[in-house]
């Protein structure tokens, strides 16, 4: 629909009754000639001769066009807009973070797949997830990978299919053998800081072995929950493996008490996921919604039309001066 932006710009089409009711006639003054017989000329010519000035009447079409043109600037003044459809924009109200765990105890193949064939525990986190994602439409994604060290592989993004692609990519080993589950947890506080969400969350998925953080995993817990960020710890494989792939599960648990968050642990891959059912029920999509109409501006229009008919004039006539000239020539 159409909208005025100032519909009081209207009263400017009284300013040239106005003008014609209080100021004074224009008059031209012109130079005359002075002769010494002018007497004799107003005798013989039977004119009383008069002080004035001729008002010069313009053509009807003159009219027409003047009173045109200065109701196009005053709608040009009032600046006219296009009102456009209803727009919704959703906007996601949660960051949510995941950290997968990809040190080489990550390699333990206690994992079916649909098949029944074993699979290594990363195999079974990235099918599992990609369901979990499918859910999550509205949340900020965030991918951290951690091994002997921890690092970002995506930054917070609603490009869910790019988001993917870099969990596809990443490999057992790539950041190293060992775990710093408690240092992937610093990392996660560190790129929350410059979250403006209010609701934070940190899904962890590891074996919960911790093999050389410099922050215990506890330690950054506690800070987390500080910070106003949630843990869901998710451990991976069979609790009841020893050595290099054992999990510590007292660990997982006590972050997702000090964090406010919940601890699962996965021995499959159904297990695994409807671990990530219970955390969408217990966070639930969040996301805000901007409602507006776009509005677009239609003062210029009535300009372009005075100025379109002034060239197409000036063209007719330029043109029509050029064939006379031209015939003048000829003759």
């Amino acid at each position: 629909m159409y909208e005025i932006s100032y519909p009081w710009m209207f009263l400017a089409l009284l300013l040239p009754f106005l003008a014609y009711a209080v100021l004074p006639v224009y008059r031209e003054s012109k130079d005359s000639i002075q002769v010494p017989f002018f007497q004799r000329l107003v005798e013989l010519s039977g004119q009383t001769p008069s002080r004035g000035a001729v008002v010069l009447e313009r053509l009807l079409s003159q009219r027409v066009w003047v009173a045109f043109c200065w109701l196009l600037i005053v709608i040009a003044m009032a600046k006219p807009i296009w009102i456009g459809d209803l727009v919704t924009n959703t906007k996601s109200a949660r960051d949510l973070m995941v950290a997968v765990d990809l040190s080489g105890s990550m390699q333990a193949t206690d994992f079916l797949d649909q098949n029944g064939e074993n699979i290594d525990r990363l195999s079974a986190v990235k099918m599992v997830l990609r369901d979990f994602v499918s859910q999550r439409e509205h949340d900020r994604l965030g991918l951290i990978v951690f091994g002997s060290a921890a690092y970002l592989q995506s930054p917070f993004t609603e490009d869910h299919d790019t988001w993917q692609i870099l969990l596809e990519e990443s490999e057992i080993g790539m950041a190293g053998v060992s775990t710093v589950f408690g240092d992937a947890i610093g990392l996660a506080i560190k790129i929350f800081e410059h979250s403006e969400s209010d609701n934070k969350v940190l899904i962890v998925l590891t074996d919960g072995n911790d093999t050389g953080s410099k922050v215990p995993p506890v330690d950054a817990a506690t800070v987390a929950a500080n910070k106003g960020v949630t843990i869901y710890t998710i451990a991976i494989g069979d609790p009841a493996t020893v050595g290099e792939e054992a999990m510590d599960i007292d660990v997982m648990n006590k972050i997702a008490e000090v964090s406010g968050g919940a601890s699962y642990q996965a021995l499959d891959r159904e297990q695994l996921a409807e671990i990530y059912v219970r955390i969408a029920e217990l966070e639930p999509e969040e996301y805000e919604t901007l409602t507006y109409r776009p509005t677009y501006s239609l003062h210029f229009y009535p300009l372009i039309i005075i100025a379109g008919v002034y060239c197409l004039l000036y063209v007719i006539l330029a043109f029509g001066l050029w064939r006379s000239k031209r015939g003048v020539a000829d003759v």
